[in-house]
């Protein structure tokens, strides 16, 4: 049974890091094989399963990250309320609901799929590139967030409004807004048209 991370690799019971293995995945979602997690995201990147979740508090507003700078991967950008990876046969639904707690210390109240996005983004800083089947999940949160300063450098609820501003003015992960446009459907059926999503 694999411990959760915070970072790359974690303990085996003998004492020596274990890697973190992604799912390799086909055009169409279906497993083809486990990739080491720096391996598959080193260029050209290999195809692999991923999620995003945007969480909402009672007013509408987004909770945004900005990832923690000891990260290897777009560290100090702001992003999504939480992104990862499942283990090997972990199922996505699983593996956001744990991730958002392990990140944030938050449970969401709510939380449903909400499809899911291919996309293949380089990052120019790091030179590694996310080749994704994301699966989408949206959400609502009740409690304040208590993040891990590891994975987290900071927390923002944001209107949309808030979010398009700050958008202009901060840097953003690169599949920030693919998984953003992806999801604005659900988002506009959790939140209600006068949130503006």
């Amino acid at each position: 049974m694999p411990i959760t991370p915070a970072t790359a690799t974690h303990s085996s019971s003998n004492g020596t890091a274990e890697a973190i293995l992604l799912e390799l995945v086909d055009e169409d979602g279906n497993t083809i094989g486990t990739a080491e997690k720096l391996a598959a995201h080193q260029a050209p990147g290999q195809l692999h399963r991923a999620f995003s979740v945007f969480l909402f508090d009672e007013h509408g507003r987004l909770l945004l990250q900005q990832r923690a700078l000891g990260k290897y991967h777009s560290p100090g950008v702001w992003s999504n309320t939480c992104c990862g990876h499942p283990y090997p046969g972990e199922a996505p639904f699983a593996a956001a609901a744990r991730r958002t707690y392990e990140e944030l210390g938050v449970s969401p109240t709510l939380l449903a799929e909400a499809g899911t996005v291919r996309y293949n983004h380089p990052d120019p800083d790091s030179g590694l590139v996310e080749q994704e089947y994301n699966h989408l999940f949206v959400g609502m949160v009740q409690s304040a967030p208590r993040p891990d300063p590891e994975e987290v450098g900071s927390t923002a609820f944001v209107t949309a409004a808030e979010l398009a501003e700050r958008h202009a003015k901060e840097p953003f992960s690169a599949w920030f807004m693919t998984v953003l446009d992806a999801a604005r459907p659900a988002m506009r059926e959790l939140t209600g048209p006068s949130a503006g999503w």
